[in-house]
């Protein structure tokens, strides 16, 4: 269904080994307790995600002020996970990361922890009000705390506010369409496929395939 070759198959098959072996029994019912109830998104009348910051059980998502955070965020996003998060999809060219934080068109967060450590980013970027869509990119920059559930809860707050305070009908997103775990993270989330760019992304030295996903607020 994802355009998978034989070489994906096998990786497909260790990224569940690794998740079997990572997944405590606690954080496994919860994910699928998650899959079988789905996720409500029909909060347009909360007003706790009209304006930043918003609060979630174990985290908070905040105003990026780029002044104090621009050397935590270049620190996250030097590494692979991090320069992922910069590659653009329509030019498959890394933006500079001041440049894309003083766009008007794009709109950041960070999350942080209860005692307001940062951990991590999440932005809309190519905001358009008129046309109420935007591209949604998340990434937890600590790599201590990936693995935790917190790029769900981020995500589930993101959306929130994306769909409350900005008026958004549609949020997409990319994803390398090997990453199983971020595509089961997205589908459970109420993204679907859209479709395959084929070799759409060169990552260290490999062109890779790309999962292009939506969420459609008549669908949620």
């Amino acid at each position: 269904m994802y355009g998978f070759t034989q070489i994906d198959y096998v990786r497909f098959v260790n990224m569940l080994l690794d998740l079997s072996m990572e997944s405590s029994a606690s954080e496994t019912k919860l994910q699928d307790k998650d899959l079988r109830d789905g996720f409500d998104f029909d909060s347009t009348a909360d007003e706790q995600f009209k304006s930043l910051p918003i609060e979630g059980e174990r985290i908070r998502i905040r105003k990026l002020d780029p002044e104090a955070d621009m050397g935590v965020m270049k620190k996250w996003l030097s590494d692979k996970s991090g320069r992922l998060f910069l590659l653009s999809r329509i030019t498959a060219q890394t933006i500079d990361i001041e440049r894309i934080i003083n766009d008007d068109w794009n709109v950041f967060g960070i999350i942080t922890t209860h005692d307001d450590t940062p951990i991590g980013c999440v932005a809309y970027l190519g905001y358009n009000p008129e046309q109420n869509k935007a591209e949604l990119r998340k990434l937890i920059g600590e790599p201590s705390m990936r693995g935790k559930g917190y790029a769900r809860e981020a995500t589930q707050l993101w959306i929130r506010y994306g769909l409350t305070a900005l008026n958004l009908k549609k949020i997409h997103l990319s994803t390398l369409h090997t990453d199983m775990r971020n595509i089961r993270l997205n589908e459970s989330l109420g993204f679907k496929v859209e479709g395959i760019l084929r070799n759409e992304i060169c990552v260290d030295g490999i062109y890779r395939d790309v999962l292009r996903m939506s969420l459609w607020r008549g669908q949620v």
